[in-house]
């Protein structure tokens, strides 16, 4: 027997107003109807990672059936008057108090309004969060290699493949184009027709040797030989720059709403009187 657990904070929340006429009943679990209303509104309490799977019709039926699971155990809790026993109480009670709290932090981070002062500094403290480059590749895969050898290509050793990517170092460096190189040469097939063009991105997208490379190299210079779980790379750097705290504010404001229900939480702690019983818990 398994159910979701995800359910139990939903539950705690959702209760029975009347019926609607237009409302329909979706789910009946012994004496208890559902409505198709109550069913979204569970949905709606579910954690926004996890509710997306329950959008579409077979996920509404799987959790329909796990939410039927669900009742039919407390049912049958409530019959033997579980919910009566002192341990039982004390979890609905900690429950009821989680997800109250829960939902009053989020009321909390979504009523704040970061100042652009605060953003700003954020930004000046995080600069280097938002640089990104704009760069060309090419891939000389070996054996062992997470991408798979092109059709009729030979299987590399390393040593192999490290003898070609040096190869074709050299002959950009002696001026051959990069990009037709890549198109010819380059085992990552998917940027190969765009002549090995990456786009532009920012730190934390590429496995950690690439973006160090990356990041770290000249514009317009081809790096030494990069080595990754998918062979050896030729990086080719065409631009380096930061976003602007303008194309970044909104990420920025997401990422500082909850710091500031936190400070909004520890004046609103300086207001109700705690105690603690130090006999008890000790200083």
């Amino acid at each position: 027997m398994k159910y979701c657990s995800l359910l139990l904070g939903a539950a705690l929340a959702w209760g029975q107003p009347p019926t609607p006429p237009a409302d329909p009943v979706v789910l009946t679990v012994g004496e208890e109807k559902i409505t198709k209303s109550q069913f979204e509104q569970i949905i709606a309490s579910l954690p926004e990672q996890s509710r997306s799977q329950f959008l579409n019709p077979a996920g509404k039926k799987r959790l329909a059936e796990q939410l039927a699971e669900l009742k039919t155990l407390a049912h049958a809790a409530r019959a033997e008057k579980l919910d009566q026993s002192p341990k039982v109480k004390a979890e609905i009670a900690l429950q009821t108090e989680q997800v109250l709290a829960r939902n009053e932090f989020q009321q909390m981070a979504n009523a704040v309004k970061p100042d652009d002062a605060g953003m700003h500094a954020y930004y000046d403290a995080h600069k280097g969060d938002y640089e990104q480059v704009k760069a060309r590749h090419i891939l000389i895969r070996f054996q062992g290699s997470q991408v798979p050898a092109k059709t009729g290509g030979k299987d590399l050793t390393d040593a192999e493949a490290l003898a070609k990517v040096n190869e074709l170092r050299a002959k950009v460096v002696a001026g051959e184009n990069f990009a037709k190189l890549a198109e010819t040469e380059s085992d990552d097939v998917g940027t190969a027709t765009r002549g090995g063009d990456l786009g532009s991105f920012g730190k934390g997208r590429m496995v950690p040797a690439f973006e160090k490379a990356a990041f770290a190299a000249e514009i317009g210079k081809v790096t030494e030989p990069v080595k990754s779980q998918f062979g050896y790379h030729l990086i080719l750097v065409e631009e380096h720059g930061t976003k602007t705290f303008d194309e970044v504010k909104p990420e920025i404001e997401q990422k500082t709403k909850p710091d500031m229900a936190q400070k909004a939480l520890a004046e609103l702690k300086t207001k109700v009187n705690v105690v603690y019983d130090e006999t008890y818990f000790g200083k």
